[in-house]
């Protein structure tokens, strides 16, 4: 069995992920080690006490250890993973351009896993070289694993969201940096990727280069995509902002667990209930007390995002939109809702009947719990990494 070095101490989500898979790679008879990276240099000795030449590997999320550390670099500035032969496999967890600039310079023997499969072909396309997989969709956790579930009318929370808010406008300044020729046809890119949800942002990309420019080398076109990440955000929170929008200036209460909601303009503030950040337990805390949990994934069009599997393990109904591969093991209305995020202006509708069947919601509640229990918990994505480390 190999043994395995993760990390924890920055990103605390990315920690607690680090953490559900380690747990379960001790299980299946791993030898695991957390490396703490708010202690470095002690973290350090303790890793050569652990490290066993030919038989270690190491598993972190969005480069941690190769992001130019100087913990992690000799005096030749090489990468400790290179020097010693260690193999590792990034799980990245956000698209691959906003990452250009680790992508060329990864270590030696470095094996890149997304979570989502257009994700993979972007790899596969601009770093063709790069070693790639398996696919590995985002799982849930469920904090109190032998004890039922509280039920849906005993909930606190009729709907609730956990994540962060940004005004949109935030990412203005990158629209307009240059001049109106270029303002308009970043906007022109965001109009295209509202009006149709389902195209990725590199699809949308390259049409409107293509429409401008007649045609465009590759190369060029892999740099244009690592500057385009503010249309990434730009609409991703323009519609997570939207989807909370629509509850609350219809009449429904929204606990919103994160920073940057008292942002959020709505005629009707007092159906917004802000409440405070939470780690990834406290997160979990909340949701074990949600009747439903709405989800608007971030712009992942063939993947799936751990508030879905986290909501559904932990009891409540998820409320979310789609992807490829979601349709593939969701089902609407019999284990999770699906809203359509070209009819946005549904999810009122969608949400008050669900809330005003708690019979029905408590079924469909069950059935979410069962599929992500027999499927989609992080010993299951563990399960996965030990067979391909085996």
């Amino acid at each position: 069995m190999r043994k395995i070095m993760f990390f924890e101490g920055d990103i605390e989500t990315q920690g607690y992920f680090s953490r559900q898979i380690a747990d379960s790679m001790e299980k299946l008879g791993h030898d695991v080690f957390l490396y703490d990276l708010s202690r470095p240099w002690s973290s350090t000795e303790k890793f050569f006490s652990f490290f066993e030449k030919g038989n270690t590997v190491l598993i972190n999320f969005n480069f941690h250890g190769m992001s130019g550390e100087e913990f992690f670099l000799d005096e030749n500035n090489r990468m400790m993973w290179d020097a010693l032969d260690i193999p590792s496999y990034n799980i990245v967890v956000d698209h691959p351009m906003y990452y250009h600039h680790f992508l060329e310079k990864v270590p030696g023997n470095y094996h890149h896993i997304s979570i989502d499969r257009n994700h993979e072909k972007y790899m596969k396309r601009f770093f063709p070289d790069i070693k790639r997989g398996p696919f590995l969709p985002l799982a849930g956790t469920q904090l109190h694993p032998n004890k039922s579930n509280v039920p849906i009318a005993y909930r606190k929370y009729d709907v609730m969201m956990v994540g962060n808010y940004c005004v949109p406008q935030t990412f203005e300044r990158f629209i307009t940096r240059i001049d109106e020729e270029y303002t308009a046809f970043y906007y022109g890119m965001i109009d295209d990727l509202m009006a149709n949800p389902h195209k990725t942002v590199e699809e949308v990309a390259e049409a409107h280069l293509i429409e401008e420019l007649g045609s465009v080398p590759e190369e060029e076109l892999k740099k244009t995509m690592a500057a385009l990440t503010f249309i990434d955000l730009y609409v991703r929170y323009t519609l997570r902002g939207r989807a909370v929008q629509e509850l609350v200036d219809a009449g429904i209460k929204v606990h919103v667990f994160g920073d940057g909601w008292d942002a959020l303009p709505c005629r009707h503030t007092e159906n917004l209930l802000l409440m405070n950040n939470l780690d990834s337990a406290g997160c979990l805390k909340k949701l074990s007390q949600a009747k439903i949990s709405l989800n608007v994934m971030p712009w992942f069009k063939d993947g799936a995002h751990d508030r879905i599997f986290n909501s559904m393990l932990n009891g409540a109904l998820c409320l979310t939109d789609s992807s490829v591969y979601l349709d593939e093991v969701l089902h609407d209305g019999v284990d999770c809702g699906i809203y359509s995020l070209r009819e946005m202006e549904r999810l009122p509708e969608i949400a008050g009947k669900l809330l005003a069947e708690p019979e029905r919601m408590q079924q469909i509640a069950d059935a979410g719990f069962q599929l992500a229990q027999a499927g989609h918990t992080w010993a299951h994505r563990a399960q996965q990494l030990h067979e391909l480390l085996e």
